[in-house]
């Protein structure tokens, strides 16, 4: 929906308030190191101002940012979640017990691409990079640090393995939107996503074991012995604590949605604490839940690794997000974004430079409105008339959605999956991105792909 003022708005305008959004933000965190908040919410009221002296009226702003934000309620009430489920993971002992045994079984100089692989089969399985992210992916993360390697690194392994499974779940929401919007079959979309998500892979991959052997070098096997004995003094290690994560792939299988595994999820856990820790009162799992688990080991690494999560950890990041989406709701209901990217669609008409432009315009998505849906929608919409009339099939645009807007929210500071990314591992964006080698790598050969017609899909091709 267009406001009032829309007519008297250019693209030439509109290209230039995105552009001034864009200094702003990017000059406050990357030069100034600040919060993504405070540039956003600065921008947000730029955008206010200018939008009245425009013509639009204050009701065009206040409908952009209740649109913007009710995209984003199930995503925010899932990472309030996530931060509860996280403490009484640990609580009751399923972080520290998947430690503990990946201590034992993985070998520090394969560490690195082994997170990586494990990352991308679980989040094959459950379809949800946040899951992946908040359960096994906290557990490898404190193994890392423990082993002395780069939590950079260790994040960037963990997030790409994450990112690959949940793009290539068919159980996945961004996957099954991917291909929703653009009227593509699911499967058929999943099989032409590995024109570039393969290669990806296996171009992070050995990126992966390059820099995992030369962290390897320095990893101190006495600091590793000591947290594993630290850990099993301290927190129920066995094996039954794995029935939590056995139910998480269930539900996954069920295709149960995020809302309810959760709660599921929190609710065994709770058992399970209760189970390990007799003694415990219900203020006090309360407070686990709602302010986090506080580890008391006596040993500062473990306790600095394991005081995490609680519905409190989850509050900045749903602030950010709520400013963000506020945002993005007013630049779409004020149609700027849409007056950037069609004439651009309108006026390509070859294969190559339809995918490269596509794959620009979700990037543009993700890092002026932050969402990663709407990355996906919003391009998808205006490219697919385009794709159309040059004979493209449907899965050559679902794929070239999936490669510059799903897996680049992660890296975008301000973003949705990117704050989250950053708050679960306590790494700064702008720190880890350099080493999500998948979500790198991705666009890179689907801009290939696009311009050496290896793997696009026509309409009169056998599978659209």
């Amino acid at each position: 929906m267009e406001g009032n003022g829309m007519k008297k708005v250019s693209t030439l305008e509109a290209s230039i308030v995105l552009v001034i959004m864009l200094s702003i933000m990017g000059i406050g965190v990357i030069k100034f190191g600040l919060s993504p908040q405070t540039p956003v919410l600065l921008v947000l009221g730029l955008i206010t101002i200018w939008a009245k002296i425009r013509g639009f009226e204050w009701e065009d702003v206040n409908t952009g940012i209740k649109n913007g934000i009710e995209t984003g309620i199930i995503p925010i009430f899932i990472f309030i979640l996530v931060g509860a489920l996280i403490s009484v993971w640990i609580a009751a002992g399923i972080i520290p017990t998947l430690m503990v045994v990946g201590f034992k079984l993985i070998s520090a100089s394969w560490f690195v691409p082994s997170v990586f692989v494990v990352c991308a089969l679980v989040g094959t399985s459950v379809g949800s990079a946040f899951t992946v992210m908040s359960t096994v992916g906290i557990a490898f993360f404190g193994m890392g640090v423990t082993m002395g390697i780069n939590p950079a690194l260790v994040a960037g392994a963990i997030i790409s393995g994450a990112i690959f499974g949940d793009k290539c779940s068919p159980l996945s929401e961004s996957t099954n939107l991917s291909a929703a919007v653009v009227d593509a079959d699911l499967f058929d979309h999943i099989k032409n996503l590995m024109w570039s998500t393969v290669p990806a892979f296996v171009g992070a991959l050995i990126l992966f074991g390059i820099f995992g052997a030369g962290e390897a070098q320095s990893v101190d096997m006495s600091k590793i012995n000591q947290t594993v004995t630290v850990l099993e003094q301290h927190f129920n290690v066995n094996f039954w604590v794995v029935i939590p994560i056995a139910l998480m792939f269930i539900c996954a299988w069920m295709r149960i949605p995020a809302v309810p595994t959760l709660f599921m999820n929190i609710g065994v856990s709770v058992i399970f604490v209760f189970i390990s820790t007799p003694k415990i009162t219900l203020s006090q799992i309360a407070s686990i839940i709602e302010s986090g688990f506080v580890s008391k080991t006596g040993n500062a690494s473990v306790d600095q690794l394991l005081t995490r999560g609680g519905i409190a950890s989850m509050m900045g990041t749903v602030s950010l997000i709520v400013v963000t989406l506020s945002l993005g709701g007013i630049l779409v209901h004020l149609g700027l974004i849409e007056r950037v990217m069609e004439p651009v669609a309108r006026r390509l008409n070859s294969d190559g430079k339809l995918i490269f432009a596509v794959i620009c315009s979700a990037i543009g998505v993700n890092i002026f409105i932050g969402e990663q849906f709407l990355s996906v929608i919003l391009p998808g919409k205006a490219f697919k008339p385009t794709f159309e009339k040059v004979g493209l099939a449907n899965v050559a645009l679902s794929r070239a959605l999936e490669d510059g807007g799903t897996v680049i929210n992660y890296l975008v500071p301000w973003g949705v999956a990117g704050t989250f990314a950053a708050n679960t591992f306590h790494v700064a964006t702008l720190n880890y991105l350099p080493f999500v080698f998948f979500s790198l790598l991705s666009p890179v050969f689907s801009i290939i792909s696009g311009f050496t017609g290896i793997g696009i899909k026509h309409v009169n091709s056998k599978n659209q």
